[in-house]
């Protein structure tokens, strides 16, 4: 529920005050318009909008009032206008607050002003559209009400992405802390695992992103708030405890399930969480820095393939709002980062071991020292003649992992990873890119590498054949492969939480 409260109630006034009811589908937001025009008073009344007869200007009614969310000041008049702000401001330092300048305002208005509102509109029709189209619909309410939730953090804030983080995961941790410096929270980005892509690498170091590596045997007594970023739950492909506390929670991946927290906005309709965070940084008002911007639109161009993969008109409003603050040139280096040898080995090894059925091509690598080489195998892979969904997986530790592309309209990757490894490990992602992990638990009962390369030759099978089965299965429907050999060579992994 969001409490709005309108002080003034000029031609502007009234105009924003009747709007707002009408668009109150839920009927569960709170309005109180407060005014010394009893006429006006009664016409709202009439119209069963909440009114008080009141002094706007008066410290004592501002005193009076239950906390707002987002505060209206919009008298006709200017030095009405400036007195209400100053008591506002001073009584409600967490609201968002609008004000409108008013008919008689001068040059030297307008920066006092600034000085004390989140917005301030010098004109009545910017003011409505400004109000309507912003502050009205729901990505402006999730605003307020992280604003409210950033403002009970009593303490440091740990924002933590998931483990082996990509662009989007990465940015979306950096914006979300300059966010909470706005509301004076200080904050860390945090991840476990390790950045071993190389573009990944390239941007953090390009870019000079102050982010934190856990382990999981550091303390989090430090932390007096946690907030995920691109993934929803504590201890899925993260190695928070499972039981956390989480106080904000910012995806765009469809949950799997209920999704614990204080503060949840979950848009599966962004193309990155990145661009989540963009909306975010725009509606509080916050120029962002040259790192944080660029990040965040090299996060949105990597998780919608350039613009060409799931996305959406937020995604392309986020790059016009980042767009005058990116550094082009860095942008141009991490795009353009040396490969490594193993990465190219592991890409060789794909095209030389692929399975091909029809346009769906399977490929094991074997041992890997870097997870994320598959995914660029498996776009190597897709970018071949005749092919049109690929899956790679190796092998590293007592575990599997598994990267899947598509560009096939009837292929829903996430559900066919669902589909042929959630009962034996755990899979995810989106519909023409996914992932899953294994785990291999008859791996660690042996030393022998002749019964290693066994083990691996029948797991390789049972991967395979479940692609291939899930493939040609629609989504939704049992593959029918669950064998006691899948069962006897694989316990619970995590997540995928990027593909």
């Amino acid at each position: 529920m969001v409490f709005r409260l309108v002080l003034g109630c000029g031609t502007v006034g009234r105009q924003v005050a009747e709007r707002l009811h009408e668009r109150d589908d839920s009927g569960r937001d709170r309005l109180l318009v407060v005014t010394d025009d009893e006429s006006i008073v009664e016409a709202l009344r009439d119209e069963s909008i909440p009114a008080r007869h009141a002094d706007p200007t008066d410290p004592s009614v501002i005193a009076n009032i239950e906390s707002p969310d987002v505060i209206f000041i919009a008298s006709d008049r200017t030095d009405v206008n400036w007195a209400a702000l100053e008591d506002a401001r001073a009584n409600f330092q967490t609201a968002s607050i609008i004000a409108y300048l008013g008919g008689n305002a001068t040059d030297a208005d307008r920066p006092a002003f600034d000085d004390l509102a989140d917005h301030v509109v010098d004109a009545e029709t910017a003011m409505v559209d400004h109000i309507l189209d912003g502050v009205g619909c729901p990505s402006a309410d999730a605003a307020i009400g992280l604003r409210k939730q950033l403002s009970t953090i009593d303490g440091r804030l740990a924002v933590v992405m998931h483990d082996n983080p990509d662009p989007d995961a990465i940015a979306s941790a950096v914006g979300l802390v300059d966010i909470a410096a706005e509301v004076d929270v200080d904050g860390d980005a945090c991840y476990f695992g390790k950045i071993s892509h190389q573009e990944n690498r390239a941007m953090v170091n390009l870019l000079d992103l102050d982010l934190r590596n856990l382990s999981s045997t550091d303390s989090l007594e430090e932390y007096d708030a946690f907030a995920l970023v691109d993934h929803s739950r504590p201890g899925v492909n993260d190695q928070l405890p499972e039981d956390l506390h989480a106080d904000i929670v910012i995806d765009h991946h469809p949950p799997r399930g209920p999704v614990p927290g204080e503060f949840v906005d979950l848009r599966e309709h962004a193309g990155a969480t990145s661009t989540v965070l963009t909306d975010y940084l725009s509606r509080f008002g916050l120029e962002p820095r040259v790192a944080t911007a660029t990040a965040l639109l090299y996060g949105i161009r990597i998780d919608t393939n350039d613009f060409t993969r799931e996305v959406s008109p937020a995604d392309f409003n986020a790059a016009s709002i980042l767009c005058p603050y990116v550094d082009t040139s860095v942008l141009h280096q991490i795009e353009q980062p040396t490969i490594e040898g193993e990465t190219l080995e592991t890409i060789a090894r794909a095209i030389k071991n692929r399975v091909q059925r029809d346009t769906v091509a399977v490929a094991s690598v074997g041992q890997i020292s870097d997870r994320d080489a598959l995914p660029q195998a498996a776009d190597q892979l897709l970018a071949m003649d005749g092919i049109e969904t690929t899956l790679v997986f190796g092998f590293r530790d007592e575990m599997a992992f598994l990267s899947a592309r598509s560009r096939a309209a009837d292929v829903d990757l996430g559900e066919t990873l669902r589909d042929g490894f959630n009962r034996i490990g755990s899979a995810g992602g989106h519909a023409d890119m996914a992932g899953a992990q294994l785990e291999i638990g008859i791996l660690a009962s042996t030393d022998d590498e002749d019964e290693v390369e066994s083990i691996v030759s029948v797991v390789e099978e049972v991967i395979t054949n479940r692609f291939f089965e899930a493939i040609e299965t629609r989504p939704g429907t049992s593959v029918g492969a669950y064998t006691q050999t899948s069962e006897w060579l694989f316990t619970s992994g995590e997540d995928e939480g990027s593909a």
